[in-house]
């Protein structure tokens, strides 16, 4: 089945997308819903990000061509991780597909895309086995981990680097019947492919972490967790970023320079 969260005369709903259609439902995905009203073509209606999570959890570094990288330009904190640990990014930060990334105009330095896999929670869990971890996720979506590099360097945390406005978009839906862990993620400027993994090609995976969270976290219908990339691109304003994971599909948008102070005081 696949989840869609959507915007109609500017009213935001859930939805069912069925054969292009968008089929409103009361409710939402977690906590029980019904149908509501007539379907509607997946055209004509805004898609937002595709959950609003009562906690954003991120991976780090999960991938060794990451850990590599950032090694390779300085970061102190690449080293292999020996369990998982988990991070925290701001609702704030989470745009929908076709929303424009937004890059601060004061920001310098490599402006980078990251190509995420996001498990969508589905149920309460604490204290949980592997199989119960499993069974927890109740689907998939796509996650743009927009990062700026010098801010990353320069701040003590990364409260700007990476929860700036914009920088989180996710979406276009959840899928929940795929194998996410089979899919493979490929990264497109402007269409043009600049990078491409095998998702599941990770350290540790969606279901370690969700062991390793409950332990000493309950997490919640509808909580996310961005799982981490192997890739990471530069990226322009003007440029349009797409992100794929097969048997998902594809999140994208434009990439745009925020209009300085002096200029936005003008108009």
């Amino acid at each position: 089945m696949r989840w869609c969260r959507f915007e109609r005369g500017g009213v935001p709903s859930f939805g069912v997308i069925v054969d292009e259609q968008v089929c409103p439902v009361d409710g939402d995905p977690f906590a029980g819903h019904r149908p509501s009203g007539e379907p509607v073509a997946l055209a004509e209606v805004r898609l937002l990000a595709p959950v609003l999570p009562p906690t954003f959890f991120a991976v780090g570094l999960n991938y060794a061509s990451h850990i590599e990288h950032a090694r390779e330009r300085g970061y102190a904190l690449a080293v292999m991780p020996e369990r998982p640990e988990i991070g925290y990014r701001a609702n704030s930060a989470l745009i929908g597909p076709g929303e424009a990334i937004v890059k601060p105009a004061d920001c310098t330095g490599r402006f980078e895309t990251e190509g995420e896999l996001v498990a969508v929670i589905g149920r309460r869990v604490r204290h949980c086995s592997r199989e119960q971890a499993v069974d927890a996720v109740f689907g998939w979506t796509i996650g743009n981990d927009v990062s700026a590099r010098e801010w990353q360097r320069s701040d003590r945390t990364l409260w700007r680097s990476k929860n700036s406005d914009t920088f989180k978009p996710m979406g276009p839906w959840i899928e929940t019947d795929v194998d996410a862990l089979a899919a493979t993620t490929t990264v497109s400027l402007d269409d043009t492919e600049v990078a491409r993994f095998a998702t599941g090609d990770m350290i540790f995976d969606p279901y370690d972490y969700i062991r390793e969270i409950s332990r000493y976290i309950t997490l919640m219908p509808g909580d996310v967790l961005w799982m981490g990339t192997e890739s990471v691109v530069a990226m322009e304003p003007g440029q349009t970023v797409g992100v794929t994971i097969s048997g998902i599909g594809t999140l994208s948008n434009p990439v745009e320079l925020e209009k300085s102070s002096a200029a936005a005081e003008e108009k």
